[in-house]
């Protein structure tokens, strides 16, 4: 009888920060310029912090803790630079920025909503015993959405307008394009997406069991910490770092 009530008792607390969040987040996002990578390069050092944290308790050694540190610095460092790299590209980067931020957020929808209702065999329950094959494949689905959507988004005439006006004469114009996103490719992105999301997600779960902890940190009431919220979105990130380094050496 009293279960449910303790099971839901922090949920006020969990979308009082939520908006929070977003408030934040999307108010840094749309000042862009100085307050986009202030914000970006605080989450990003809070993370490394976290990060830290659970290497000490992982990694016994010196020289394994620095490799821990180093190999942190390199996964959450290049994904902040990716980060403040795609809102400063306009036209690009609005576009896949919005692709990046639609997909990981329905991606953690879409996983916890089949999940929840489907249930089914376990990914790697010994890795985090929550996660199953149903809620990756609902995680794909929600990420296709959130490609289509910031596709349309993108390249809507309203949008276009409000980006060339917030940006200014001295920024690369936003060109109007015609975007019809085919099913198949999105799809094909979401599944992409959803499982990258997925593995930061399982490596961050991972990370945990090796320290002995539920959360990353305790910053955010009903939350965790900024590594428990933003794992899906640094591996995403971090990937598609990696490619822009490919293609820069090949340059």
């Amino acid at each position: 009888m009293s279960e449910t009530p303790r099971k839901n008792a922090d949920l006020p607390v969990r979308m009082t920060s939520a908006v929070v969040m977003v408030a934040v987040a999307g108010t840094a996002l749309w000042l862009g310029g100085w307050g986009w990578a202030l914000f970006v390069s605080a989450v990003g050092l809070g993370v490394l912090w976290e990060w830290w944290g659970l290497a000490r308790a992982i990694a016994k050694t010196v020289p394994s803790r620095l490799v821990w540190l180093l190999g942190g610095a390199i996964y959450i460092g290049l994904a902040i630079v990716m980060l403040v790299r795609l809102r400063g590209e306009s036209a690009v980067g609005w576009p896949l920025l919005l692709i990046v931020l639609l997909g990981v957020i329905l991606t953690d929808v879409g996983a916890y909503f089949t999940g929840r209702t489907f249930g089914g065999p376990k990914i790697a329950p010994a890795i985090s015993p929550s996660k199953t094959w149903s809620g990756l494949l609902g995680g794909a689905l929600g990420a296709a959405l959130g490609i289509y959507l910031a596709i349309r988004i993108s390249f809507s005439q309203p949008f276009l307008d409000a980006m060339n006006a917030a940006l200014g004469p001295e920024h690369p114009v936003l060109v109007p394009a015609s975007a019809s996103p085919s099913l198949l490719g999105c799809l094909i992105g979401g599944a992409v997406l959803a499982v990258v999301a997925q593995s930061g997600d399982f490596f961050e779960s991972w990370m945990k069991r090796r320290a002995g902890v539920k959360d990353s940190g305790h910053l955010i009431p009903g939350h965790g910490g900024l590594f428990d919220r933003t794992d899906g979105l640094i591996a995403v990130l971090f990937v598609l770092s990696l490619f822009s380094l490919q293609e820069f050496l090949g340059a």
